[in-house]
């Protein structure tokens, strides 16, 4: 039998698995990042990681065929280089020529939001969907395209919905970004609570002790008018951004990741309504669900990239 590596290098913890050809973990390891290291020595700690998921897997080593890593960052996936990583600080990293020469199997390179795309489509959310689109909605906006198991590159965080909006920290004005994750989330609450610094939601904010992404969905079932206009205001953002992105790939299966995502229907049922009156009419709506996998879908996924090696 198949067996592959999925190794997925989070700012804060590395974490490495064997896993089979139908996305099932057969067991993990996890280790601390210590991102203020240089990158060979996080490698040693990624090649650790790994050969303590081969030993505590029970698989026959003869019977793992690649590994797969999933990285932030500028990536060249075709010669398996982190060009920068700037969460870690990598610049120019031959990472896979390393991993290969260590372990002595195939080594490919994904980005990170890509790879957990491609595990929800293997393993979680877009099951058996041949073309999905996965949105994580965390301190940036996160996408990731699969088509037919396959990762189709991109980025769409900074698509301009709104021109010369807000600020974005990629130079532009008015990306996806700026307004749809939690950060522009967030900006928007710091706004409302400006202008009535008094209601519920400033107090919500006070009590929680700073103003986080999910603070306005607090206020909101507190009663607070305010914090209903502002997740409303987030909501029609969200809904022009998926909108355009269904347009053009015509997904069948739309899944949202990140801690925002986790207010489930709170947020979906009324996301679905606008999307469907922003998406162009005739087109058949995908399904718009949760990612289900959390961080196992960034190790499943990594691990599928080198599945056909």
């Amino acid at each position: 039998m198949a067996y592959y590596i999925g190794v997925d290098i989070g700012g804060t913890n590395l974490k490495a698995g064997v896993v089979d050809r139908a996305g099932n973990i057969i067991s993990e390891a996890s280790v601390p990042t210590g991102a203020d290291r240089p990158q060979d020595i996080v490698l040693q700690d990624i090649l650790g990681a790994v050969k303590t998921s081969i030993e505590n897997s029970k698989v026959d080593s003869k019977e793992i065929r690649a590994v797969g890593l999933g990285s932030p960052g500028a990536i060249d996936t075709e010669n398996g280089i982190v060009i920068r990583n700037y969460n870690l600080g990598w610049k120019d990293f031959h990472i896979c020529e390393k991993m290969t020469e260590a372990l002595g199997i195939p080594a490919k390179l994904a980005n990170d939001a890509d790879a957990a795309a491609l595990g929800e489509v293997i393993a979680g959310s877009a099951k058996g969907a041949k073309n999905a689109l996965i949105i994580t909605l965390g301190t940036g906006v996160g996408s990731g395209v699969v088509i037919n198991e396959k990762i189709l590159p991109g980025e769409f965080g900074h698509m301009v919905i709104a021109y010369n909006g807000r600020p974005c920290t990629c130079g532009r004005k008015g990306c996806f970004e700026a307004y749809s994750s939690a950060t522009g989330l967030i900006n928007m609450t710091k706004e409302a609570i400006e202008r009535d610094p008094g209601g519920i939601l400033a107090e919500v904010a006070k009590t929680e002790g700073a103003v986080s992404g999910l603070t306005v969905f607090t206020a909101a079932d507190k009663g607070d008018k305010e914090a209903e206009k502002v997740i409303d205001e987030y909501l029609e953002y969200l809904a022009c951004g998926i909108a355009n992105l269904i347009n053009g790939l015509q997904p069948e299966v739309v899944s949202l990741g990140g801690g925002i995502a986790k207010q489930g229907e709170r947020l979906l049922a009324p996301l679905r309504v606008k999307v469907e009156r922003e998406a162009f009419k005739g087109l058949k709506m995908p399904r718009i669900v949760s990612c289900t996998l959390g961080y196992k879908a960034g190790l499943i996924g990594a691990a599928m990239v080198v599945r056909d090696l």
